[in-house]
């Protein structure tokens, strides 16, 4: 009797333990860094004229995170470039596809918008429209070492808690685009008359109101080990760049800084692997660092871009110490290339481009708007009638990460903050591409820089079609898993 008593509980033991359900799976992070630096001789981009980098003031990053939930793996990359052409986001996300194993739809690739770096962009703006480029030598370098930056942070996964939190820094940013007193509006370089001008002048007794809000909060993603170790900070803010760097200089602006300065504040530089901070470019379209109404004094080069980063990395670094973290965190990615129409260049606007460019053409190095947007109109006319357009959504906890590839108006990233079906909501710009800026349908009316035919390349309902787009996947991350 004592011995079948003895099987029994042995077979009960064994069957409660072939039975038990498998421990949950732990969710995990990593990150790390890969250099994009290019070499000196590389022509620096930002403005209408190119011009040859001679020195490195502060190293060009791709700054890489990977989280896994034991199902999905999820990478964020946020790179210190203006912008990158379509076809490095698909060379990075093959490699990363074929070597990590983490699907190409699960990979979000960013630019910052940094003014002082070579240009991952491809073809010149006055050459014949090919989609997708064919890459060059710096854009597969960038591919690569995105893929490199990957590598790492996969390498560097480990045990972590997820927190997030916001905190309001309006103190940067400002609206560019203004209306002007009645009949001091300038032409633009099709001759015309707008309704609202980008960068009026700081000061200028013209000055009526600005034409759009702005989005004063930066959005904080934080992860960390379960003893407290800071694994990665991935934040976004509406401020377009900074700028005022000296001329030939490369530089990260004031994000690569913000970077540096939130990594010494939190000690992660200190750690082996050290920590990551990432400062992804918000909706910032139609904002930047000029305060219009109450100009600053000048100041050195650098100065000014070093306070706004100092100052958001103290703010951030504060909020930071009021956040919540939180296990067992569940991943969700939706992908989509919806096909966009495509602005085309009227008969009339035709003949005037071809006119103005029968013209001299300027001198090497000058800035003639009238010629450049002569050539960027029949570019324009080479354009195909709608294209592939890369919209992302990533649902990481509950926080829901939108993204567009374009320079996005702050108004639309303000109204899917507000709409998104999954809460917190952030949205961000220059995502798997380069298509030129979004403007609202009401803004696409007033006219201004940002609207023009070669500046903003879809049609003027194109914000409005990818949002509800985003608003759908978010919706569907959300009944995820």
């Amino acid at each position: 009797m004592k011995h079948s008593l003895l099987g029994i509980v042995a077979c009960l033991t064994f069957t409660s333990l072939v039975t038990a359900a498998p421990p949950a799976p732990v969710f995990r992070a990593g990150a790390a860094t890969s250099n994009i630096t290019p070499p000196l001789g590389a022509d620096i981009i930002g403005g209408f004229v190119p011009f040859p980098a001679t020195n490195v003031h502060d190293d060009l990053n791709a700054r890489c995170l990977v989280v896994d939930d034991g199902q999905t793996k999820l990478a964020l990359v946020v790179l210190d470039l203006l912008g990158i052409d379509y076809c490095v986001s698909q060379e990075a996300r093959k490699f990363i596809e074929q070597e990590m194993a983490i699907p190409a739809s699960n990979v979000l690739i960013s630019a910052v918008h940094t003014h002082s770096a070579a240009s991952a962009m491809g073809t010149p703006i006055a050459t014949r429209y090919v989609f997708p480029q064919k890459a060059d030598d710096y854009q597969r370098f960038v591919a690569r070492r995105i893929a490199d930056g990957v590598r790492c942070a996969v390498n560097r996964l480990r045990p972590a808690q997820l927190g997030f939190t916001t905190v309001q820094v309006p103190e940067h940013v400002f609206n560019r685009r203004w209306f002007l007193k009645p009949g001091t509006m300038p032409p633009n370089p099709f001759g015309g008359i707008d309704q609202v001008k980008m960068n009026p002048g700081a000061g200028s007794p013209n000055l009526v109101k600005p034409a759009g809000p702005i989005d004063p909060t930066v959005s904080i993603l934080a992860l960390r080990e379960p003893d407290g170790r800071p694994i990665a900070v991935y934040s976004a803010y509406s401020l377009h760049y900074v700028g005022h760097v000296v001329s030939g200089d490369i530089s990260a602006d004031y994000y690569g800084m913000y970077c540096r300065r939130l990594e010494r504040l939190m000690h992660g530089d200190e750690q082996d692997p050290p920590m990551v901070a990432m400062m992804a470019n918000g909706t910032s379209g139609d904002v930047n660092n000029i305060n219009f109404l109450q100009p600053r004094q000048p100041k050195k080069p650098y100065e000014q871009m070093r306070f706004v980063a100092e100052d958001l990395a103290a703010k951030v670094h504060a909020a930071l110490a009021e956040v919540a973290y939180r296990d067992g965190i569940t991943l969700a990615a939706r992908y989509r290339e919806p096909m966009i129409a495509c602005r085309r260049p009227s008969a009339a606007q035709m003949e005037w481009a071809r006119q103005t460019l029968a013209k001299p053409a300027p001198e090497t190095g000058k800035r003639d708007l009238s010629y450049f947007y002569a050539q960027r109109t029949l570019l324009m006319a080479d354009y195909p009638a709608s294209i592939p357009t890369p919209l992302q959504l990533l649902r990481i906890g509950d926080v829901c990460l939108g993204s567009m590839p374009n320079e996005v108006f702050c108004e639309i990233g303000l109204e899917f903050r507000k709409r998104s079906p999954q809460q917190p909501a952030f949205l961000i710009s220059l995502a798997h591409g380069y298509f030129g800026y979004l403007p609202t349908p009401r803004q696409h009316e007033w006219g201004g820089y940002e609207t023009w035919l070669g500046t903003s390349r879809f049609e003027p309902q194109a914000s409005e079609i990818m949002l509800s787009a985003l608003l759908e996947m978010a919706a569907e991350a959300r009944d995820a898993n």
